[in-house]
């Protein structure tokens, strides 16, 4: 099997041939990004941000228990307290940019969205 690169300007192509002998092209790749870029402040502002409220506009139940803490049924076992969660059962815990993706699986940018309403 014979492969051929070819490189023009700083924007590279590079080609090669399959198996089947037939010309593919390679294109570099362009990372860009999902969303907008965000602010280290507005980063802090969402990971501090209360998580109660935040859940009662998406709809979830939240069960009050002492000491200030919520539990929702909807995830059992699951113990939010101001803009922190823990999930014991799952070893899991975090803020509340935390919560957004890893318990409702949502990307980064759009917790932050969420979160900070943007």
């Amino acid at each position: 099997m014979r492969i051929a690169a070819s490189w023009t300007s700083n924007k590279s192509i590079v080609f090669s041939f399959n198996p089947t002998g037939e010309k593919t092209v390679t294109t570099p790749c362009n990372h860009t990004r999902q969303g907008p870029r965000w602010t280290r402040e507005q980063i802090r502002t969402a990971r501090l941000a209360p998580l109660a409220p935040l859940l009662q506009k998406r709809g979830l139940e939240l069960v009050p228990r002492e000491a200030g803490n919520f539990v929702l049924p909807a995830y059992p076992g699951l113990i939010i307290k101001d803009g922190y969660w823990r999930w014991p059962e799952r070893n899991l815990a975090g803020n509340a940019i935390d919560f957004h993706v890893q318990v409702l699986g949502l990307s980064f940018h759009e917790a932050m969205r969420q979160i900070i309403g943007a």
